[in-house]
């Protein structure tokens, strides 16, 4: 029995061990070849740098026009992260507590619109926001992802809203609260660890998005991240040392935050599945 076991422990310890060099070997090819030149980038990838440069970083840093671009990236993130996360909190609240045949209704288009791709509306978007002059902007790139993002996130926040006692909610208005204070001040604390999975959810897909900024964002200086990284993409070549070094660039910033983040971010999605 004791053979059965550590002959089991083994093969799911082999078993991970695989996974966890499938999951790290791109980002450490990726890591390894943002030091080389383009020459040997191309002659041998899987080789390590004959010597550790800079150089790549610094002309990525230049041609990227990276404070901009992280400066926009931030911006967008944040901006919509937080209002995605208030807005479909309340939403979801809303139509927990007020069981209206028109509130289902919308329930289920918000729902049901989950499941249309965004490349099958991404023609009449594009063309619809163009002509009344709605493009190239942060702002409208924000409303867009509040727009896209809301329906995930007002579906899972309203399977949890559902969980938490209606009895919560009357003693504080009983105490004098109003509905927004009390929604601010009991619902939304209690739906803390659905935020936190939201968050991550939403973080990981604004930071890294490359298709709807591109086709709302024109100008230079309002691209992001993800955008600065075709400046390395010429018409017949591709500066592939600087490329490497631009897209280590994008990604360190979300790895920062998740180094130290990680603590909360656990415990939100721990704490969100036992819910």
């Amino acid at each position: 029995m004791e053979n059965k076991n550590g002959a089991l422990a083994w093969t799911k310890f082999i078993a991970l061990l695989i996974c966890l060099v499938l999951f790290v070997f791109p980002f450490l090819m990726l890591l390894v070849n943002s030091f080389k030149e383009n020459k040997a980038i191309t002659s041998s990838p899987l080789s390590l740098p004959d010597s550790f440069s800079f150089a790549n970083y610094t002309n990525a840093f230049g041609k990227m026009e990276y404070v901009s671009a992280f400066t926009n990236s931030v911006v967008i993130t944040v901006l919509s992260v937080i209002l995605i996360s208030f807005l479909a909190a309340m939403t979801a609240h809303y139509f927990v507590r007020n069981q209206t045949k028109l509130n289902q209704y919308t329930f289920f288009l918000m729902v049901a619109a989950m499941i249309i791709p965004f490349q099958a509306i991404m023609i009449p978007l594009v063309k619809i926001y163009g002509s009344i002059g709605f493009l190239n902007s942060k702002w409208a790139l924000i409303y867009m992802y509040i727009g896209f993002g809301s329906p995930l996130a007002v579906f899972i926040y309203h399977g949890f809203v559902k969980s938490i006692p209606a009895e919560l909610e009357e003693a504080a208005l009983i105490d004098g609260c109003t509905r927004t204070q009390t929604f601010f001040r009991i619902v939304f604390p209690v739906l803390a660890p659905t935020t936190v999975t939201i968050a991550i959810l939403n973080v990981l897909w604004i930071w890294n998005d490359f298709l709807l900024p591109s086709l709302v964002l024109i100008a230079p200086n309002e691209r992001t991240l993800p955008l600065s990284t075709f400046y390395f993409f010429g018409t017949y070549t591709v500066d592939y040392g600087p490329l490497m070094a631009g897209l280590m660039l994008t990604i360190l910033p979300v790895l920062v935050v998740y180094l130290f983040a990680q603590k909360y971010i656990i415990q939100g999605v721990m704490q969100g599945s036992i819910k």
